[in-house]
């Protein structure tokens, strides 16, 4: 018997990768430190819970671009920084590279992968009012780079019962990145963070229907540099998709995020300040062969509403997933 993948499964094995390894900035408008959460707010989307049905080597490459503002004087803290009048764009890329050892662990598909992020963060504010060493003052302020962020590391363990998939992941933020000490603009945290969530899909290939939920807690630790303790986080996402043909599918999604603690420490200037915030869109994505390989072009556009303590703002993404190695089950020898 053999086994062939499409590029419709890919984007199943794939949808597991990018929901695996969700990584936040400096300038997606969290209210904890430097407005960066590590869970990249949505990430969860179709097929969040579907896991690799071969074990394998798989790659997810996410081009994200955000832009977001929060106007009326509303103040945060970045780098050290007190500050007002924020406008905050980043093109960045992610790539994940997911590793799969075993479709057979407690019963359920193993998964094991990293990312490391970069790009370019580019911040504008209009009002700088304390320094990290007290009394700076500016009209306007501007500062961008292209940097490294803090590489992540994810385990995730999913299983399947007919239509319906289980995930559960972990995702880990080691401070060791390329982070610019009292900047405004910066892709690395400074500070441990790990994220544990469960999704839920339930994924009918033969009706083409998906959907799926996804919820976690992020946990964050503090940046030594700054002694900001940045609060803990829940979020929550949904994704209903629908496949047209076998090339082309969409659907929409939406995300919800409240900070569960506030922040703390003397670089916490502005108190507690717990943010919330949520978002809705649409999602699309193209199947087929890139060379042998099937593959999947997916593109998202989310809008930011009613933030509290955030930049509000709106996300693109356009990502590419493909298996790059896959251990393809024995063919049996034929009948005698």
């Amino acid at each position: 018997m053999t086994m062939r993948l499409t590029g419709r499964r890919v984007s199943a094995i794939l949808g597991a990768a990018g929901g695996l390894i969700a990584i936040g900035w400096a300038g997606s408008a969290q209210a904890t430190e430097g407005g960066a959460s590590l869970y990249l707010l949505g990430s969860g989307g179709p097929e969040a819970a579907v896991m690799p049905p071969l074990p394998g080597v798989y790659l997810d490459n996410e081009i994200y671009v955000y832009d977001g503002a929060a106007k009326g004087g509303k103040q945060f803290v970045i780098g050290g920084n007190v500050v007002a009048g924020l406008d905050a764009t980043i093109v960045a890329d992610f790539p994940t590279m997911l590793w799969v050892p075993t479709t057979n662990f407690a019963g359920g598909t193993l998964a094991i992968g990293g990312a490391v992020p970069f790009g370019s963060p580019i911040i504008d504010v209009n009002a700088v009012l304390t320094g990290p060493l007290g009394g700076q003052i500016s009209v306007n302020r501007h500062d961008s780079a292209t940097v490294v962020g803090d590489p992540i590391g994810t385990v995730a363990l999913g299983w399947k019962t007919g239509k319906v998939h289980i995930q559960a992941s972990t995702i880990v933020n080691f401070p060791i990145g390329n982070y610019r000490e009292d900047q405004l603009a910066n892709l690395a945290f400074h500070r441990w963070v790990v994220d544990g969530s469960l999704a839920l899909s339930w994924n009918d290939p033969e009706a083409g229907w998906d959907v799926s939920g996804k919820a976690g807690v992020t946990f964050n630790g503090k940046n030594d540099h700054t002694d900001y303790d940045s609060g803990n986080e829940f979020h929550l996402e949904g994704a209903v998709e629908k496949s047209f043909s076998k090339s082309f599918s969409a659907g929409v999604q939406g995300y919800y995020l409240k900070q569960l603690s506030g922040d703390s420490g003397a670089g916490a200037r502005l108190g507690s300040f717990k943010g919330e915030v949520f978002g809705v869109g649409a999602t699309m994505a193209a199947h087929g062969m890139l060379g042998r390989s099937p593959a999947t072009v997916r593109f998202r556009f989310l809008q930011e509403f009613d933030a509290t303590n955030r930049l509000k703002g709106a996300s693109v993404w356009m990502g590419l997933s493909l298996p790059l190695h896959m251990v393809m089950p024995a063919v049996p020898p034929p009948a005698q």
